[in-house]
Parts: C-alpha cells; sequence; structure tokens
C-alpha cells in the first residue's frame, strides 16, 4: 500500500480524542492512563454519554441489541477502576469507547426510523424491512466441511456490513488460515491478493482501543479456524511448540500471511449466505479505502464483484434526521458532502 495507514488512523485518533474530551465535560466518563488519553463513557440516569440520546433508549428497549455491552473492553488496565452498577462493579465495555466503531454504528442504526427510511436503504442498496442485527454470526464454510462463525458488525437484509472508524487495518491472518476457507479460491485470484510476513508466534495484548482486537481474537467454536488449523499438521507443529513466543519473535522467526483478513473472510461470508457487503468507514482514511479496492481487485467472480460495496459515514449522513446528524457532526466530525464540519470547541452547544 502506498498510504500510510498508522499516520491516518493517528489523526483520526487526535481529532476524535479532541472532541471527545469537550463532549465529556457534563457527562460520566473517565480517561485512558495513555498519552494521549482515551474518553471512555459510562452509563448515568438513563443514558450514556457516548451515545446519542433516542439511539440509547432504542438500545435498553432491545435485550438483542443491549447484548452488544457484553464486549468487555480488552484494555481494563488501562483505565481507573469503573463505579458500581447495581451493588455491583462495572467493567469496561467496548461501546464505552468514543473510539469504538460499533458504537457510531450503533448510534445510527438505532436511532428509530433511521434503518427503514427509504434513502438510507437506496444508499445501501437494499429493499428488504428487516431490523438491524449488530455482531451478527455468519457461517463461513471451511475445506474440511466445518464452518467458521464469524461475526459480522452488521446485517441488515441481505447486505453485510463491516464498519471502521480508528482502527490501524483490516487485521492480518497466515496464509493456512485464509485459504482453508471452501470457497477462497473460487471467489479470489490468491496471486493479487496483499500479502504480508507474520511472526509465528503472537501475544494478546491490552490495549486502549478495543476495536483493534475486538474481532482478531474472537474466541472460535470447536468447529470453527481453530479446528482447521489443527488438522493441518504444519499448524500443529507450530501451535503445539513450547518456546515462548518472544523466541521466535526475537529470532526473526515469520511465515506468510494475508493482509486485509476481515474483508476475505467477510466477503466470503456473503458469499456463503447470497448477500452483498459493503465496508463503511470514515472519508478521513482513504488508506482503508485503498486497501478495500486492493482486495476488490482480487475478486474472480463477476457475479460477487457486483455485490461489493464501499460507502462512508459522511455519504450516509447525508440521509439522516437532522438531530442525528448534528450529534455526529458535534462528536465525530463526520458531516454530509459539501458540509463544512464544526470546530471542535463546538461541542458543547449539544446537552
Amino acid at each position: 500500500m502506498t498510504v500510510n495507514s498508522g499516520w491516518y488512523a493517528s489523526e483520526l485518533r487526535r481529532e476524535l480524542g479532541l472532541r471527545s474530551r469537550l463532549w465529556s465535560e457534563r457527562r460520566a466518563h473517565v480517561q485512558s492512563y495513555g498519552n494521549p488519553p482515551v474518553i471512555v463513557f459510562s452509563p448515568e440516569n438513563g443514558g450514556h454519554g457516548n451515545f446519542f440520546g433516542p439511539a440509547y433508549t432504542a438500545i435498553l428497549a432491545r435485550p438483542e441489541w443491549m447484548r452488544r455491552f457484553d464486549k468487555i473492553h480488552t484494555g481494563q488496565k488501562t483505565l481507573p477502576k469503573a463505579e458500581a452498577e447495581d451493588g455491583q462493579a462495572r467493567r469496561w465495555r467496548e461501546l464505552d469507547s468514543s473510539m469504538s466503531s460499533d458504537a457510531l454504528l450503533m448510534n445510527i442504526f438505532c436511532t428509530p426510523g433511521v434503518a427503514e427510511a427509504p434513502e438510507v436503504r437506496r444508499v445501501l442498496g437494499i429493499d428488504e424491512d428487516e431490523a438491524p442485527v449488530f455482531g451478527w454470526k455468519a457461517r463461513v464454510p471451511l475445506l474440511n466441511g466445518r464452518f467458521d462463525r464469524t461475526e459480522v458488525d452488521l446485517r441488515l437484509g441481505s447486505l453485510l456490513v463491516e464498519a471502521k472508524l480508528t482502527e490501524g487495518d483490516f487485521q492480518t491472518r497466515a496464509a493456512a488460515v485464509v485459504e482453508g476457507y471452501r470457497d477462497f479460491d473460487v471467489i479470489f485470484d490468491r496471486e493479487r491478493l496483499p500479502r504480508v510476513q507474520l511472526a509465528t508466534k503472537r501475544r494478546r495484548e491490552a490495549a486502549e482501543f478495543p476495536e483493534e482486537y475486538s474481532q482478531e481474537f474472537e474466541e472460535d467454536s470447536p468447529q470453527g479456524v481453530s479446528s482447521f488449523i489443527a488438522e493441518r499438521a504444519e499448524i500443529s507443529a507450530r501451535l503445539l511448540e513450547t518456546a515462548p513466543w518472544l523466541a521466535a519473535a526475537s529470532s526473526g522467526a515469520t511465515e506468510a500471511g494475508y493482509a486485509s483478513y476481515q474483508l476475505i473472510r467477510n466477503a466470503l461470508a456473503a458469499h456463503a449466505q447470497g448477500c452483498s457487503f459493503c465496508v463503511l468507514h470514515d472519508e478521513r482514511r482513504p488508506d482503508l479505502r485503498e486497501a478495500w479496492f486492493a482486495v476488490m481487485a482480487a475478486v474472480n467472480s463477476a457475479a460477487m464483484r457486483v455485490r461489493l460495496k464501499v460507502l462512508t459515514w459522511q455519504e450516509l449522513a447525508a440521509t439522516l434526521p437532522e438531530e442525528l446528524q448534528v450529534f455526529l457532526d458535534l462528536k465525530y466530525g463526520i458531516v454530509a458532502p459539501g458540509k463544512v464540519p464544526s470546530p471542535a470547541g463546538e461541542t458543547e452547544a449539544m446537552e
């Protein structure tokens, strides 16, 4: 890739950090111990500082949406202890983070009337009148006859959506894993996909930006990708190594892998389910758009290519209710194309 992903991600985090610090002045929150710190909000008086009021009220009324708050923030040690909730200590959730793309996604699609709006459905290219399903579990076939129960950020009718905001990239995965999907060579020309070299051992670490890790390290089901890896002798040998991961890293040991793993996996999920697949990202992240174009360029199937889409939060914002547009502008700096975002110092204008 020619675009510096790290620079674009850090610049967006810097802007969102400034907006969030001002937005948080009269809202329950804490700051992480990082430099710069990340604002993490908590529920208060039936509301939540990280959420548009009508959207959060709708979430509270839908248990299946509220379950998204079960996902624990991976950076508990980077945050002050949360206050007690109903007599019990509360653990920070990923959706509490001001940098969470899942929270942004729910702020929009949980707002009453948005998912049903004809203009929203037109820009997304869907006709079905179905409620949003967040964290939808796909069944992506593997070569061994089993399935990877991968999590997709949003399913709206026949559309699967991968939402991104400040994440550094679309993650990487070992070639043996990616090539273990049944339809990999049906959909993709493997020689044209972006490749990387991966350290043979990686350790899960706490992170201030949980969206970087929430899917890469989600638990596989017994019938998931981990089972497929176990059946491959060469992979099993690596998994059974007794040397600490640092030893492998310091020795420079690497293995072949693919970049943009989430995109490859979700395109395969869309193929398996007969769905379309859209990447929803911020226009301030041209690096993510370029990464998606690189994957789309490797798609063999013409029928599949027409089902692959890209949309920015800004383009989507143009179709949304005015009050929600104001929220997105003040908190995220997201405005419809042709409009100028408000200065970050104006976030105190919205209560």
